[in-house]
């Protein structure tokens, strides 16, 4: 998915059920999408800040390596071998829907992000202590 298209989804997702975007914060690793004036425009018009990691730092991009081999795991090597990219896309928008809807994540209290993320926007200290049991 090009990056612009998954920017789009994500706004699109958040107004449709009813998220408050003001303070929007979009964070990436130093990418070409910073350099993009359509990219830079679209965030400038949700008004949400460009957040980057910092040159050379491995850290900012472990939560992203860590999705990465997630989804490899569970499902490109475990659902290949794959017909054609047509197949691959919908498989993707599947398996991130699970996992954001359904998959339990440990790091969370074992609730899905969605479950999580909805506790959090309601009671944001009870979110937290939830994720400390």
């Amino acid at each position: 998915m090009h990056q612009s298209h998954a920017l789009e989804m994500g706004i699109w997702t958040r107004r449709r059920d009813g998220a408050d975007l003001s303070g929007l914060v979009h964070h990436s690793d130093r990418g070409v999408q910073y350099r993009a004036v359509r990219y830079a425009e679209r965030l400038a018009v949700e008004d949400a800040v460009a957040s980057v990691g910092s040159r050379g730092d491995s850290y900012d991009n472990a939560m992203a390596e860590a999705l990465n081999s997630l989804f490899k795991a569970e499902l490109v090597r475990n659902h290949g071998p794959w017909r054609d990219v047509s197949h691959v896309e919908v498989a993707t928008a599947e398996w991130v829907d699970w996992y954001n809807h359904r998959r339990l994540h440990g790091e969370i209290g074992h609730v899905p992000p969605v479950e999580f993320e909805a506790v959090h926007a309601e009671q944001p200290a009870r979110a937290l202590t939830s994720i400390s049991r």
